[in-house]
């Protein structure tokens, strides 16, 4: 009698940063005719879940896309709900994430946003800084053409200011002038909702990320599904152009 060949486990191989495009929340709304903008409450339920699903395995940048610079221009209702959810979330979270070592960092551009929420921005920043298992990235208030027209103009004053040399500008001084400048490039992006594009984020920074989409709303993400993007990202083979 032939023996059934035994199945060997893939071995999850772990992305040392990983960012995601939270979307889906309205949708979940409407799916489950709730009252307006519920889906982005639960989605908080869905940011502690990814937070500690990224701790467990040992993932050290995680990156979320929380306001992007095209999300002014939603309901001004919709707006400000948004940053009450946000100051809750800096008011309600920050002891865990001190007990819990994470550290947490926001890039984006902040003259917008409400200046109590900047203030505790600086707070947490601070308060966390040294934490090191973790580092928690929100993206507020952040486009990527925006960043990197922000980028160019700030080097172009340098070079006529000769503050550098134009010689010396390459990708890495780029890079090194975004505002994720202090942060590996993402090796995972993953989508919620069903989507296939990257909606203006991180698009210098993901020339080489793996890209992974989910037909699952933000609200509905559990640890299974950040599992099945991690079991995704393990079976791709990186070539970053070459043809090995």
């Amino acid at each position: 009698m032939l023996k059934k060949p035994i199945k060997k486990e893939l071995k999850i191989i772990i992305p040392k940063h990983v960012a995601i495009i939270m979307d889906g929340n309205n949708r979940w709304t409407k799916k489950k005719k709730l009252s307006s903008f519920m889906g982005h409450q639960e989605g908080i339920n869905s940011i502690r879940t990814t937070v500690k699903t990224a701790k467990i395995y040992g993932i050290k940048y995680l990156t979320l896309y929380s306001f992007s610079t095209e999300n002014w221009s939603r309901p001004k209702k919709e707006v400000t709900f948004l940053m009450q959810l946000l100051r809750k979330y800096l008011s309600t979270e920050a002891d865990d994430l001190v007990k819990n070592d994470i550290s947490l960092k926001v890039i984006g551009q902040r003259n917008r946003l409400p200046k109590d929420i900047v203030k505790n921005i600086i707070k947490y920043e601070d308060l966390t800084k040294k934490k090191k298992s973790l580092n928690l990235i929100f993206a507020l208030d952040y486009g990527s053409r925006q960043e990197i027209t922000l980028t160019i103009k700030n080097i172009i004053k340098k070079v006529i200011n000769k503050e550098i040399n134009v010689k010396k500008i390459n990708e890495e001084f780029l890079s090194s002038n975004l505002f994720t400048a202090k942060f590996p490039d993402p090796d995972l992006l993953i989508r919620t909702s069903g989507e296939k594009r990257l909606s203006n984020f991180l698009l210098w920074q993901s020339a080489y990320t793996e890209l992974v989409f989910l037909n699952v709303l933000w609200p509905d993400f559990k640890k299974k599904h950040f599992v099945d993007a991690l079991v995704q990202f393990s079976q791709r083979k990186r070539r970053y152009g070459s043809r090995l």
